[in-house]
């Protein structure tokens, strides 16, 4: 037998048994099952089967053993480690299992011709250490050896006495009447315990079953309810409610009687079983950290220590090449790197456990933590991984810039287009007074002093900019410039920018504007009243994808994307004339987010992104094919349709009637305008407008 544990050897097919008593081993059964490893746990009673959570992983062996039992049960299972977690005071039961791995050990023990050999049939012990190492801050306490001491010094005392050290040594304090009518015991509501309570005269309400935890307040409200006047518990731990015993006595004012205070358990603790089983069985601990702005100094505590715990280091060459020669370093920081990387480890049981990724800044701002995060979660769902993987934050460099110059930022505007296209940048910041804005280098700080020197629209000449560069390495400057030196600058390296916006405009929230912020010529347009409800009709999203299809002049499109600078619009038309003037629109707006595309619907469409809204304003006589392909594309798209002509609207319902459409509302819209004719105002009529609105 061995109860001390080695490392190295590779148990990831064997299994283990856990002998659960405690809280502990309850809690160590379910830490193996959230990381998938298999196991036994061992329980005495049908109530300890009971508590356990159902679980693929574990296993449940109901029923006592004798050490003999143990060894063939042991033989059966194929154990290769076993976990006592027994109760400290169950000292029979843990000789058993000592007994019983001594035997088994000897039995197959590795003889000179099996030296060679990497197989070994021997089992480790170790035995789980509860934690009692508990301080009765209580002048009020007795300690006592045993049950038998204990039920002694209980012939000399007055009250009722409410017995919290279990049904097991129940007869101990039953052997006198003058105590055994005065006892209230407290078990747990199992078959056997009310049984032996039952077997020894302790009846009705002197029974109490009760499974824990118990608070301190439950604990008070037993002692008043039974005029309690004394209370005796072993010294069970944190898990077992002694503390909260002790202070519900305290409050009280009763005496405390503790058992077996020279009861020694000697073994691991929870966490150090817990961390040795995880490393035997190789699983992969991954974990995504922040390292901040690169200063080491500007590290959290928790990223420094994880660095060096980590046995494997991956990240951009910048990050990991000043660590330590002694750890495994690999330049690795894309998924497609990354996890072939990770399918070698978990193939190489040599390896050791704890890979660290790291990520500059803030593993949750703007970084590629998350795409890399979910990629490994979906191979450990998908059982080709055999990990667990968490996330360490860092200092974003929006915080330490906003540090620096004494700012908040709870009332900016944040972007990035630190390798991704952003659209709308000047109608962004137009809107807030200040925007922090992450950078891919010089060049994007150019650009947005060009955008900003160059605006016109919204008056942000006017605009400052506080330039961070190279935040916390030494050659760290941080200048407040103007867009014009922005678009000056020279020097590469890392920025941040915080734009300030002296005279921010409020977004608008609904459709705005009128026809004459169009340019038009002879191309159709969908006119403002009807653009207005049509487009409220669409229920947009800030995120939406809209097609407008058969786009005209652009009005919708313009209209659409203004409302939101997230919004992508998808304008599709046939005409060059028209598609000259969408364009002409889009650039007068300054709207990025409208996509032009010259084609006949729905020819063009096979290649845009999956639209969430669509709007058809014309059709060219496609309108069966265009909703068809609408569908096609997502099978829950919100459509709208206008139609001025009697012949379209015939189409129209000829083709909603066979579908399954939600939603579906149609109502007819007439304009009238007031024209003056000499002194008078006359209204005059426009052709009345269809809007079909519905969803499939």
């Amino acid at each position: 037998m061995t109860e001390s544990l080695s490392q190295g050897e590779d148990i990831r097919l064997s299994k283990i048994l856990i002998f659960a008593g405690t809280t502990e081993g309850r809690k160590l059964s379910e830490h193996l099952c959230e990381r998938g490893i298999e196991h036994t746990v061992c329980v005495a009673t049908e109530y300890g089967e009971i508590v356990l959570h159902e679980n693929s992983f574990a296993h449940v062996h109901m029923g006592r053993m004798d050490s003999e039992g143990m060894r063939s049960f042991f033989a059966e299972q194929k154990c290769k480690l076993i976990v006592d977690a027994t109760h400290p005071y169950a000292a029979i039961v843990t000789g058993n299992i000592k007994q019983a791995v001594y035997a088994f050990n000897e039995t197959h023990a590795v003889t000179d011709n099996q030296a060679d050999s990497s197989i070994s049939d021997n089992i480790e012990y170790v035995r789980l250490k509860r934690d009692t190492d508990i301080s009765a801050d209580y002048g009020n306490i007795r300690y006592f050896e045993d049950n038998e001491a204990c039920a002694k010094a209980l012939n000399n005392t007055d009250g009722n006495i409410l017995l919290t050290t279990g049904s097991k040594e129940l007869s101990v304090y039953c052997k006198t009447s003058d105590v055994r009518e005065r006892l209230y015991v407290r078990v747990l509501p199992g078959l056997e315990s009310i049984s032996l309570c039952m077997h020894n005269d302790i009846t009705g309400k002197h029974i109490l079953a009760l499974q824990g935890p118990f608070s301190t307040q439950l604990n008070e409200a037993l002692i008043d309810q039974y005029d309690i006047r004394c209370l005796i518990t072993k010294k069970s731990g944190a898990a077992g409610g002694f503390i909260e015993k002790i202070t519900a006595a305290k409050n009280k004012n009763i005496p405390v009687y503790i058992v077996g205070q020279s009861v020694q358990d000697d073994g691991m603790s929870f966490e150090a079983v817990c961390e040795y089983i995880d490393r035997k069985y190789n699983r992969l601990h991954i974990m995504l950290a922040g390292i901040g702005m690169g200063n080491d100094a500007c590290m959290t505590k928790a990223v420094s220590d994880a660095i060096e715990s980590a046995d494997i280091i991956l990240g951009a060459s910048r990050m990991i090449e000043k660590y330590s020669a002694k750890i495994d370093k690999k330049p690795y920081y894309l998924a497609e790197q990354i996890i072939p990387y990770l399918y070698e480890i978990c193939a190489d049981t040599a390896k050791i456990s704890n890979v660290l990724i790291l990520f500059s800044g803030d593993t949750g701002f703007y970084s590629g933590s998350r795409k890399l995060y979910m990629a490994i979660k979906n191979e450990i769902a998908e059982g080709k991984l055999n990990a667990d993987v968490s996330i360490l934050p860092g200092i974003s460099s929006v915080s330490y810039m906003a540090a620096a110059v004494g700012e908040i930022y709870n009332d900016a505007y944040i972007c990035s287009i630190h390798g991704v296209k952003l659209s709308n940048i000047t109608s962004r910041i137009s809107h807030h007074a200040k925007t922090f804005m992450l950078m891919s280098g010089v060049k994007d700080v150019n650009m947005l002093g060009h955008l900003l020197s160059s605006d016109e629209r919204y008056g942000l000449q006017k605009s400052s900019v506080t330039v961070g560069y190279q935040l916390s390495y030494p050659d760290e400057t941080i200048s407040q410039l103007s867009p014009q030196e922005c678009a000056k600058l020279k020097r590469e390296g890392l920025y941040i920018c915080m734009i300030k916006n002296p005279n921010p405009v409020a977004k608008n929230v609904t459709p705005q504007l009128s026809d004459a912020a169009f340019i038009r010529e002879k191309v159709p347009m969908t006119k403002e009243e009807i653009r207005h409800v049509s487009i409220c009709k669409l229920h947009l999203k800030s995120d939406s994808v809209l097609y407008d299809v058969g786009s005209g002049t652009g009005s919708i499109a313009v209209e659409a994307a203004s409302l939101s600078d997230d919004m992508e619009v998808y304008a599709i038309e046939q005409k060059e004339n028209a598609v000259q003037l969408i364009t002409q629109n889009k650039e007068k707006h300054g709207l990025e987010n409208i996509h032009v595309i010259k084609a006949k619907a729905p020819d063009g469409m096979d290649n845009l992104p999956v639209p969430t809204h669509a709007f058809i304003g014309g059709s060219s006589g496609n309108l069966k094919e265009i909703i068809e392909t609408l569908k096609v594309k997502n099978p829950h798209i919100r459509i709208v349709i206008n139609a001025i002509s009697m012949e379209t609207i015939c189409e129209m319902k000829e083709i909603l009637s066979a579908y399954d459409v939600k939603n579906e509302d149609i109502v007819q819209l007439q304009v009238s305008r007031s024209k003056q004719i000499g002194h008078y105002h006359l209204m005059q009529a426009e052709n009345p407008v269809w809007i079909c609105s519905f969803e499939f």
